[in-house]
């Protein structure tokens, strides 16, 4: 086997991607997470012994210094959509980054992915999209050569965007259209990012390079949800609500301890397409053929169906 590689927040969904990408390429993967007892499916991704889980949290550097202990390479990919609790923007994106650059610089870790997000920016109105840049800023001072990785909203079976308004349509009259449903989403399929990533632990010549991913196609959010509601048999309104009603609408979630549907800051990074840079590589430039969206998100979607997979096929569904 290849070098240890520690992926922090290894256990979410992208993480399960990453850390069996990492393993089938022969690398040994530390998965540090902040609850190991619910991480032990983690194991069965690779070989006998290839990988383990340790208990880590960014908020906490000796957490931290120990799970990079003797790793040849790190991987971030902590972060969350919405605040609860201690799981702040400022404390995971920004401070968390911070930590694990530092403790991987300090334990001569010889290279770092960081893993962001398409529209990070320090100078928008959103927490989520600013909090991200200063994370990257943070991570770049304390780790020069740390390669960046920014998804757009990023697909597969457990994605929490396809899945949240699957669900949505099927036990409501309607699906909203945020400020009318003009946004643009570049959507990236699980697999590639965790390949790009993969790749970027491995190659010299991606050091301290951003890339920016999307999928082969870019789709208005008025046309995802067309597609939800072709894939799921659903014949539901589509109705366009303004940035300033959805945003109090937002509000209203913000209160919400678990998952709330739509939030405050959600609603500002509505207002800003979320489409890779062209002039920033991406999954051509990684090697990586994109993965449509057509191709995979189908397979799942139909168990949002009037009579789950035992429903017929709706017309015009892939």
């Amino acid at each position: 086997m290849q070098g240890l590689v520690t992926v922090f927040g290894g256990s979410g969904f992208v993480g399960g991607q990453v850390v069996r990408a990492l393993a089938k390429a022969g690398h040994r993967v530390r998965v540090a997470v902040r609850n190991p007892n619910l991480a032990y499916r983690m194991r069965m991704l690779g070989d006998v012994g290839q990988i383990e889980v340790v208990q880590a949290n960014v908020r906490n550097a000796p957490s931290v210094a120990r799970a990079v202990d003797g790793a040849e390479a790190v991987v971030n990919l902590v972060g969350v959509l919405w605040e609860n609790g201690r799981q702040k923007f400022q404390t995971l994106h920004v401070m968390g980054a911070k930590t694990v650059a530092e403790q991987a610089k300090a334990a001569g870790v010889k290279r770092l992915v960081q893993v962001s997000a398409i529209g990070a920016d320090a100078k928008s109105s959103s927490k989520y999209q600013r909090t991200k840049a200063e994370g990257e800023a943070a991570v770049r001072a304390a780790f020069p050569g740390a390669v960046v990785i920014r998804p757009s909203i990023v697909f597969g079976a457990e994605d929490k965007f396809f899945n949240k308004f699957g669900q949505m349509a099927a036990l409501f009259p309607a699906l909203p259209l945020i400020g009318g449903g003009e946004t643009k989403f570049q959507p990236v399929y699980v697999g590639d990012v965790a390949a790009v990533i993969a790749k970027a632990v491995a190659s010299p010549a991606a050091e301290g390079l951003t890339y920016e991913l999307g999928g082969p196609a870019v789709y208005s959010f008025k046309e995802l949800m067309e597609l939800i509601l072709v894939e799921t048999g659903r014949n539901r309104v589509l109705a366009p609500i303004p940035f300033f009603a959805a945003g109090l609408i937002g509000k209203v979630g913000d209160l919400s301890p678990i998952n709330p549907p739509l939030t405050s800051d959600q609603v500002e990074s509505l207002k800003s397409d979320n489409v890779a840079d062209k002039g920033l590589p991406g999954l051509a430039e990684a090697g990586v053929v994109p993965t449509a969206v057509e191709a995979v998100v189908p397979s799942y979607l139909y168990r949002y169906r009037k009579g789950g997979q035992y429903a017929e096929v709706p017309a015009g569904a892939f």
